[in-house]
């Protein structure tokens, strides 16, 4: 082999799919299937949404997860969700936006303090919405909103919004858990909203799941409040890696068995066919 192809940047992974499950197997079996623990780049693209944004999920390889993580002690799939997208806080607002920010910041407190050393230094949604500084006091959610609502042809570049803060993230610690979403942008096309998000690191294990589901929660609110469908989710990652787990770790086979199940095509019962995981609809 050539110095210069030994040499060469790995070619990005690109996994494009219908059902958020069979896309997050087919990110776990990649690793596992190959050498070393990392991806580097990811895009991760999710489409196929239901006509009310729901998104398609596998209840076998959701449950293997979820109890996984409950056994080696990490945040369940619904909790790391949450902390991008607040889905139980927008059920308690019955589709009213400005409620659900209210709601949020009168609470954001109580969350914070049920998981100190994960959210110590703050929660993506929370980023968001009150990010300290900026129009409509740093709710960047609103300020994308209503700046959409207000006229037609709004420049594409005002639809984004920033979770990283250099005057709080730029420190020097050897590891910092938050952020590693950087931001977030949506984008009016013909078929609907479609929504970016930008991460420089990911864990695969115990966050990626997570973090997809609270990211299609996230778009299918702003598509709603922006009165289009939700078309495509695209997740771009400069390192995926698997880490807290090792990847012989017996206690993965179950997880494994469902996730080669889903991607092989071999789950056709309708215990663990696809069911409709977030759904945000105008009356939520």
């Amino acid at each position: 082999m050539s110095k210069s192809k030994a040499s060469a940047a790995p070619e990005p992974i690109m996994i494009n799919d219908c059902n958020l499950s069979r896309a997050w197997s087919r990110l776990l079996l990649r690793v596992l299937n190959h050498a070393g623990t990392e991806v580097s780049p990811l895009v991760l693209s999710v489409t196929g949404f239901e006509e009310n944004r729901s998104v398609r999920e596998d209840s076998a390889v959701r449950q293997a997860l979820d109890q996984l993580l409950e056994h080696k002690g990490q945040l369940s799939v619904e909790d790391v969700a949450f902390t991008i997208f607040p889905q139980r806080v927008w059920e308690l607002s019955r589709g009213d936006r400005h409620r659900l920010f209210a709601l949020y910041r009168k609470t954001f407190p109580r969350w914070r303090a049920l998981n100190r050393r994960a959210n110590g230094r703050g929660m993506y949604f929370e980023r968001m919405v009150m990010y300290g500084r900026g129009p409509y006091d740093g709710n960047q959610l609103e300020w994308i909103l209503s700046q959409y609502g207000s006229r037609r042809n709004v420049r594409r570049s005002m639809l984004q919004a920033t979770t990283f803060d250099p005057g709080r993230d730029h420190v020097a610690s050897a590891q910092l858990g938050f952020p590693c979403l950087q931001q977030v942008s949506f984008g009016r096309t013909p078929a609907g909203l479609v929504a970016n998000a930008f991460y420089a690191t990911q864990q695969i294990f115990d966050k990626a799941y997570g973090n997809y589901l609270g990211l299609v929660r996230l778009s299918a609110f702003m598509a709603s409040e922006m009165h289009m469908r939700l078309a495509r989710l695209n997740v771009m990652v400069g390192i995926a890696k698997l880490e807290r787990i090792p990847k012989n770790d017996p206690a993965l086979k179950p997880l494994v068995d469902a996730a080669e199940a889903l991607v092989c095509g071999a789950a056709a019962a309708p215990s663990r066919s696809d069911r409709p995981g977030a759904t945000v609809g105008a009356a939520s």
